[in-house]
């Protein structure tokens, strides 16, 4: 459901409860606890709204009631005898407008600011100014400057909206600052003789943090610090602050990632309460014989691992038989929820975390690693407890039935990504003589593996293909290579399997009606996919069917048909924006992206809590657990833990964004004033971002763009020059200079120095070549061209102008 969508339930749900005979009127705090609201800022806002609509009102009590139509008010107030309604003993039926004009001026006044002010969030910008976001608005309010009132970022503010801006979007000033998100601060400290400050690392708070000699607790100068806010000042005041915890010095190795894990708020010391019972439940870390019994026992079953070369928390194993024709596919996941009981300080941990983080220098693990490294980790040549999900699947690649069962299991090999791509992709004679007894499994997984995909494929599932980026660092924590990571025939096979595990598990705990986490993905945006639908039209391609409901398959044969193209990378990257991002819900609705009908996470229980929690969903189905009173009980839990883990694994994704970027940035540092050749990437009214093959991306400021004045088509995506049509387009090739990276801003720097289609760096005016131009170019400025060159440049429409300046 939608912010807006919400919004409007709520104006209902308070209409309905006002119509009612036997309602009274209440105020907003009883409202609130009535209907059970968490927000405050919800409730408000669909008051106002409702008070503004003239549906309901604000008496003198400070309660809400319901407006009737052509409504009469006689009071004792306003008359000395008892008339009936609609005949006021002055004659004059009193409407609506009539009645506030009678008012005492502090109830009028009390009901009028209720109307004109709304509550929503502040986001601010390193330039001063600000936005509020509102529920049920589909357009942020600008916030200028000057009316921000020192509201920090992410504070929850109420707004007195001021009609439409000079920019042409709706302003309004910050009158009242409710509460505020930010209580610690990450930054760096600077010393002075007897105070200091604090510079925060994060752009958004544009303030330093003042902090007072008695509050500095023995930081030195030039510490990465936890600072604590005492104060968040006035407009003319800064912030003050205590410093509660020193990081190390900046430029000390590991202080920068471990600034951005503070800086996140994410936890990366577990409590000793929750390393005891770690030790406790691992005791030795062997499987003990009461713990098999009951269980399958799958330990001669031929199956391996295969990871990174660098993984400790191996969760997965799989094993592959042929029965006649079926595969028997087996993937078998470690039964972390033996050791993590429900309730345990561990469980609390660990959906607390909710996920482990994975950043360039560490690992943060969801469990401690006496568990995910430990017993719980599928080790060769160690008998380990799992749930094994066993399926049949025929030639085609349909699942023709399955078990899940609690299994105890024995890796025969830990495998990495790398030797098994040896032995699939180049044959190498050295692995294949040392695995040779899982090769010939190799060889049918493969085979497999090609089926499922095949199958998904068919039905319209989505491959974007985006590299990821890998970062190897040397002894300091400095980056000394970064690279796309390689997607290769043995990554792509687990990830089929796995798929296949997940979507089985999730269609066994629809059709069984259990209580349970999926995975799912709505539908993309109707009004992205109506943008992207015109924009492909112009490059001849077309989209089928309604942007409502359009079907994966469509998207799919989009992509399809851009492969290999010059625009392939744009509308690949239009086509991505148009998604939503993937949640966890207790509703079954589908994957869009994977256009699977039924998905879940059932993989990776040793780092993500979701995994966790449906294990013991699944063995409390086995058992004959699953009762009435359960299941009410789960009925209940499982939307909190869907919201949760959904808000943290956001929270992780961008720690680990953060690092990457900063370290992209590192690297780049030495290497300031040379040039490289990249791929504009994405386009904004405010400069090309250009993407280099390692991955590194950077962005070309449209100010220092000085040959032309650029405007941003929307339409297009592009940058487009005013006097001289030069088009600049997502995927088009560049030459570039570095000239600056900065790690505090995490931004790299590009200056243009060659287009390919006629613009080069020079120091002529304009900063043309003598170059031929491939692309665009109005007949003023190919007048201007030869005139800048000498009469020298020449113009090349090409068989297709519009395909060319693309190459």
């Amino acid at each position: 459901m939608t912010k807006k969508q919400r919004w409007e339930d709520q104006k209902a749900a308070l209409l309905l409860l006002m119509t009612d005979p036997n309602y009274s009127p209440m105020t907003e705090e009883e409202l609130k606890q009535l209907l059970l609201i968490d927000d405050d800022s919800e409730l408000c806002n669909a008051l106002s709204s409702l008070i503004a609509e003239k549906k309901i009102r604000k008496n003198s009590s400070a309660a809400y009631e319901r407006c009737e139509e052509k409504e009469t008010f006689i009071t004792d107030a306003f008359s000395d005898t008892k008339e009936k309604p609609g005949e006021p003993a002055d004659g004059i039926a009193r409407t609506d407008d009539a009645f506030e004009e009678a008012l005492p001026e502090d109830m009028e006044e009390s009901q009028t600011q209720t109307d004109r002010y709304l509550t929503g969030v502040f986001s601010s910008n390193i330039k001063g100014f600000g936005f509020v976001t509102v529920e049920g608005y589909d357009e942020d309010f600008f916030i200028p400057e000057k009316y921000t009132q020192m509201a920090f970022h992410k504070d929850t503010v109420r707004i007195e909206p001021l009609g439409t801006g000079g920019n042409g979007r709706d302003e309004a000033k910050v009158v009242e600052i409710i509460g505020h998100e930010y209580t610690d601060v990450v930054g760096t400290f600077e010393k002075s003789s007897s105070f200091g400050f604090v510079v925060p690392d994060d752009r958004h708070l544009t303030s330093d943090i003042f902090i007072a000699s008695q509050n500095v607790n023995g930081a030195p100068d030039n510490a990465k610090v936890v600072c604590h806010i005492s104060d968040y000042g006035s407009a003319n005041k800064k912030p003050s602050g205590e410093i509660t915890e020193v990081l190390g010095i900046k430029g000390d190795p590991g202080v920068d990632i471990l600034s951005i894990v503070k800086e996140n708020d994410i936890p990366s010391e577990f409590p000793e309460r929750v390393l005891a019972e770690a030790k406790k439940v691992a005791g030795r870390g062997r499987v003990r014989k009461s713990e098999i019994r009951g269980r399958e026992d799958l330990r001669d079953l031929l199956m391996v691992t295969i990871d990174g070369d660098d993984s400790k928390d191996l969760d997965d194993a799989v094993s592959l038989t042929m029965d006649g024709d079926d595969f028997i596919l087996g993937v078998h996941i470690a039964d972390v929820s033996n050791y993590v009981t429900e309730g345990s300080a561990l469980d609390d941990e660990a959906l607390n975390r909710s996920t482990s983080v994975y950043l360039p220098d560490r690992v943060i693990p969801m469990l401690p690693v006496e568990l995910s490294n430990g017993i719980c980790s599928l080790n060769e040549g160690e008998d380990r407890l799992a749930m094994s999900c066993m399926m049949r699947i025929d030639d085609t690649g349909a699942i023709k039935e399955h078990r899940i069962v609690e299994s105890v299991i024995r890796s025969d090999h830990r495998m990495t990504y790398n030797d098994v791509n040896g032995i699939l992709e180049e044959d190498d004679r050295k692995l294949i003589r040392k695995y040779n007894d899982v090769v010939p499994m190799f060889r049918q997984m493969e085979e497999l593996a090609i089926i499922l995909r095949g199958r998904r494929t068919f039905r319209g599932s989505l491959d974007f293909d985006f590299p990821e980026t890998v970062v190897v660092l040397d002894e300091n924590g400095n980056p000394k290579e970064i690279h796309p990571y390689y997607r290769g025939v043995a990554q792509r096979m687990i990830e089929d399997f796995m798929l296949a595990a997940n979507e089985t598990v999730a269609k066994h705990a629809f059709d069984h009606k259990l209580p349970f986490l999926y995975r799912t993905h709505g539908f993309p945006d109707p009004e992205k996919l109506g943008t992207l639908k015109s924009f492909i039209g112009g490059f001849g391609y077309s989209l089928s069917g309604d942007t409502n409901q359009i079907h994966p398959k469509e998207l799919q044969k989009l992509l399809d048909r851009v492969s290999g193209s010059p625009e392939e990378n744009l509308i690949q990257t239009l086509t991505l924006r148009s998604m939503q991002q993937a949640r966890y819900t207790t509703d079954c609705s589908g994957h869009f992206g994977l256009a699977a009908g039924y998905y879940c996470h059932f993989t990776s229980p040793i780092r993500r809590y979701p995994d966790l929690f449906i294990h013991r969903i699944l063995k409390l189905e086995i058992h004959g657990k699953l009762k009435k009173k359960k299941r009410a009980e789960l009925a209940e839990k499982l939307p909190e833990i869907a919201e949760r883990t959904s808000d943290l694994e956001r929270r992780a994704d961008g720690a680990e964004r953060d690092a990457v970027k900063l370290k992209k940035v590192q690297y780049m540092m030495p290497h300031i004033g040379e040039e490289f050749t990249g791929k504009i990437s994405g386009v904004t009214s405010w400069g090309l971002y250009v993407a280099l093959p390692n991955s590194i991306e950077g962005m070309i400021p449209v100010r220092t763009m000085t040959d032309d004045f650029y405007e941003f088509s929307e339409e297009t995506y592009e940058l487009i020059g005013k006097s001289f049509n030069r088009h600049y387009t997502l995927g088009m090739p560049l030459r570039v200079k570095l000239v600056d990276a900065n790690p505090t801003a995490r931004t790299i720097d590009f200056e243009l120095i060659d287009d390919f289609c006629g613009y080069r760096k020079t120091d002529k005016k304009h900063g043309f070549s003598s170059a031929p131009h491939k692309g665009r170019l109005s007949g003023q400025a190919r007048k201007a061209l030869k005139k800048i060159s000498g009469g020298s440049a020449r113009y090349d429409k090409g068989k297709n102008r519009k395909k060319n300046h693309r190459n």
